[in-house]
């Protein structure tokens, strides 16, 4: 069963933060800036289909609400743990990691856990002004590859990537990230394109569905 349908008023606050979530992707200096992601991510996503074959039609069942405390992506060479727990910012913008927390991927705590009926959502920096940060390989994701999480309660759940967008900050697909979902699925988003005005212009979403469950 889908979660009740959100009323407008939080999607209107989501998009909002949304917005400027990724604001909070802090850049490389600019001289770091020539070999970026925007180049070969834009070709990935040019031939990744809208879904993946790779995934079975009977996807796993809903499980109960656990934190997720570890997250590894074999394709990008990330694997780390504790998963930081991210709220919203006192002025309605979501949280990011801090610069000290490049090396971590946090969780958004106003969705759902991973595993649950819901999209549950991940956030990384791709860099920050100390150098690369955890999703600095996004551009090795592609449709077809794993994504494991495990939680708070000694499950691990596999997640396989169906598709991935790049998209300009100020067209954030808020109903497409937040919005809610028949199934347990899950959305990584980290920051893309080349550095304009100190910031990168883009987010790079990864979208994923759950394929397996073990405790």
């Amino acid at each position: 069963m889908s979660r009740p349908a959100r009323p407008r008023r939080f999607l209107a606050l989501v998009a909002l933060s949304a917005a400027a979530l990724l604001l909070g992707c802090w850049t490389l200096l600019h001289a770091l800036a020539g070999g970026g992601i925007d180049g070969p991510y834009r070709a990935t996503i040019a031939h990744s289909p809208a879904t993946s074959t790779a995934a079975p039609d009977n996807h796993p069942a809903a499980l109960p609400a656990s934190k997720p405390v570890r997250v590894r992506i074999p394709s990008a060479g990330v694997d780390t743990g504790p998963v930081l727990p991210l709220g919203l910012a006192p002025d309605g913008t979501v949280q990011v990691p801090t610069t000290a927390q490049a090396d971590d991927i946090g969780w958004y705590t106003g969705g759902v856990t991973p595993g649950q009926t819901g999209p549950a959502v991940l956030i990384g920096h791709f860099d920050t002004v100390d150098g690369p940060a955890v999703m600095c390989n996004v551009s090795r994701v592609r449709v077809g590859d794993p994504i494991t999480v495990s939680r708070a309660d000694g499950s691990v759940l596999t997640f396989t990537v169906q598709r991935l967008q790049q998209v300009d900050k100020a067209h954030f697909p808020t109903r497409a990230v937040y919005g809610n979902t028949d199934r347990p699925e899950l959305r990584l988003i980290t920051c893309g394109g080349p550095i304009t005005d100190g910031h990168h212009p883009d987010n790079i979403i990864i979208y994923a569905d759950l394929t397996s469950t073990r405790t």
